[in-house]
């Protein structure tokens, strides 16, 4: 079992994925179980993940996202939605500006370190249409796609890229 900063450092983004190995049922709950664990603004949970996995769905999840090809390859795309209305209510209009995106992007980042503790691969997608995403999910007009995160079992794996040194992105005072 790795500790916590070894996943973090095995945390590549995988644009490719091997064919045909489904992910198994119970390691997908486990990974989404742990999208629910991550904090949230007031503990609301202001946000919906869709999971695409049927081969015509992630084809047009692929061409929603300027076709990008990982997308109909890897075997599932979770899709992040920010609940805007559920953290509006609380919050009002900073909730929905903000705290509703805050909790569709903390719990895609737990997922994608679950992902990588769970042995698969995974790639954070942010360009896409958000009107055919939502369409696509079939999900209410409160609810706004923020992320696709594609995982699998990776074909390959990328070689670590470069990082700024923590002197240019830390400040101390």
């Amino acid at each position: 079992m790795w500790d916590f900063f070894e996943t973090v450092r095995h945390r590549h983004s995988v644009r490719k994925f091997l064919p045909d190995a489904p992910v198994e049922a119970e390691k997908l709950h486990a990974v989404l179980e742990t999208a629910c664990t991550a904090p949230s603004a007031g503990d609301l949970q202001a946000y919906h993940i869709v999971v695409v996995a049927q081969p015509d769905m992630r084809e047009r999840l692929s061409r929603a996202a300027q076709d990008q090809a990982f997308i109909r390859e890897a075997p599932a795309s979770l899709v992040f939605f920010c609940d805007t209305k559920r953290s509006a209510d609380r919050f009002g209009k900073r909730g929905k500006k903000l705290y509703a995106i805050q909790d569709a992007t903390i719990a895609a980042a737990y997922t994608q370190l679950a992902a990588v503790a769970a042995g698969l691969g995974s790639i954070w997608v942010g360009e896409f249409d958000e009107k055919a995403v939502t369409k696509l999910c079939g999900v209410g007009d409160d609810l706004r796609p923020v992320a696709i995160l594609s995982v699998g079992y990776p074909a390959e794996l990328p070689e670590p890229t470069r990082r700024r040194p923590l002197e240019d992105v830390v400040t101390m005072r």
